[in-house]
């Protein structure tokens, strides 16, 4: 047998630990790297006793180690989005559905959502106020959220309607309870749980209307999500079931929305506190080109992940990290922004530098803002295209306005972390561009 061999880490009770983690996630995390090293020990909330890991090494080993290794750990975002969603999937079950995932948003597919994203972006830009400051946060989400509920379902009506106001304040309440204990006793409408699961029941309702409208249709000349899932087959030749699906989309509209959305404030954020390259960016879409603009991207992800942790639960009977052994059933989480911190992968990394994504692609298993292995985000490509477009529409039609300003500072959103300020910006119309006004970016990814 064994022996299990843990690292060190703080020795206070987990209700200290919890409060700390909860009132400073990026300063506490750094602070327990530079006293115990790249791996240490937590005893948190939600994740209970758990190792946290950073070294290139060790999180290379665990994101391809495969389900007989080690498995997901997302138990409260499985009771958000659904037992059918592939956060709450496993094994052979996550593999199958995940090939079903893929291929509505890569390739050609990709080409078809562009337009859409760009459509919603300039319409939400119209009424952007000029030469005063506004958050920018709440009209990415606008953005966002009609581009992925438009690539889903793909047109528009009263059901729309009523998802553009269920979906915001659901994904709100459901990303803070996918970070929080999961209550022992149920309070119905009264509690938290109990008025998220009332809008997951209209939501459902939502979904079985649009679904059977849909199976009405020819869905062979549909290019969104909802028509490829309805036509797509497992490998025994069977079908996703409705409620499968519509797990599975509501998956895809949370993880489109918000996390893309908070990415993009915070790329505002970021540029106009480096007036250099803000310049930059504007001749080189001036240009048509588009090589600075992606790597800017890349670079705000990795200097601002939204999501600073990812997790894997150990299945085989122990599991070696390094100096250290892990029994079955331990909790492993990798540190995002303890990565991405690291000299030795990335230079000077407190700097933000988006040229030093130009000329060279990340390594998935050292920038890692969307997962890593087996579980990486399915929609990365589509995400990254979204955040290309929108911010390639933004320097094209608008004058994006310096600031001096001091750095915006980390806020807890639940699952993602945001501007503090809601990523402010000032911003004046231009009155015209040498810019094409479409440059395709479909297929890009990090």
């Amino acid at each position: 047998m064994t022996t299990a061999t843990l690292p060190p880490g703080p020795p206070s009770p987990r209700f200290l630990q919890g409060v700390f983690a909860l009132l400073a996630p990026m300063r506490g995390v750094r602070r327990m790297r530079d006293r115990y090293g790249d791996a240490f020990s937590v005893n948190v909330p939600v994740f209970g006793r758990a190792t946290v890991i950073s070294d290139p090494a060790q999180v290379r080993r665990l994101f391809t180690a495969g389900p007989d290794v080690v498995e997901n750990l997302e138990p409260n975002l499985g009771r958000v989005l659904g037992p059918g969603s592939l956060f709450a999937l496993t094994g052979a079950e996550h593999r199958e559905q995940r090939k079903l995932l893929v291929p509505p948003f890569h390739g050609r597919r990709l080409a078809a959502y562009e337009k859409i994203i760009e459509e919603e972006a300039v319409r939400e830009m119209a009424s952007w106020p000029q030469e005063r400051a506004f958050a920018t946060l709440p009209s990415m989400m606008r953005v966002t959220l009609n581009a992925i509920l438009r690539a889903v379902f793909g047109a528009e009506g009263a059901e729309f309607d009523r998802l553009r106001t269920l979906l915001p304040p659901a994904v709100a309440l459901g990303s803070r309870l996918a970070v929080a204990p999961i209550p022992r006793t149920d309070l119905g409408r009264w509690s938290p749980w109990g008025r998220f699961r009332m809008a997951r029941r209209e939501y459902d309702a939502i979904v079985e209307t649009l679904i059977a409208k849909a199976e009405e249709d020819d869905l062979d000349r549909r290019d969104d999500v909802l028509a490829l899932l309805l036509q797509s087959r497992y490998e025994d030749g069977s079908r996703m079931s409705h409620g499968q699906i519509a797990d599975e989309l509501l998956t895809l509209l949370v993880a489109g929305h918000e996390t893309t959305a908070t990415t993009l404030a915070w790329a505002v954020e970021r540029i106009r506190r480096h007036p250099d390259l803000l310049r930059e960016l504007v001749e080189e879409n001036d240009a048509g080109g588009r090589a600075l603009r992606e790597a800017t991207i890349l670079e705000v992800q990795r200097t601002r992940p939204v999501i600073d942790l990812v997790g894997r639960q150990v299945t085989a009977d122990a599991l070696e990290l390094g100096p250290w052994v892990l029994p079955k059933g331990s909790t492993v989480l990798v540190g995002i922004t303890l990565v991405h911190d690291d000299e030795s992968i990335f230079p000077n990394p407190r700097a933000f530098d988006p040229h030093r994504f130009v000329d060279a692609k990340p390594d998935l298993h050292q920038w890692i803002p969307f997962g890593g292995g087996t579980r990486r985000c399915v929609g990365a490509a589509f995400a990254t295209m979204e955040m290309n477009v929108t911010l390639r529409t933004l320097l094209r039609d608008f004058t994006l306005v310096p600031t001096d300003e001091r750095d915006e500072r980390w806020h807890s959103r639940g699952v993602a972390n945001a501007p503090a300020k809601g990523g402010l910006a000032v911003v004046r119309r231009r009155r015209s561009s040498s810019s094409p006004r479409t440059t395709t970016t479909a297929g890009v990814r990090p």
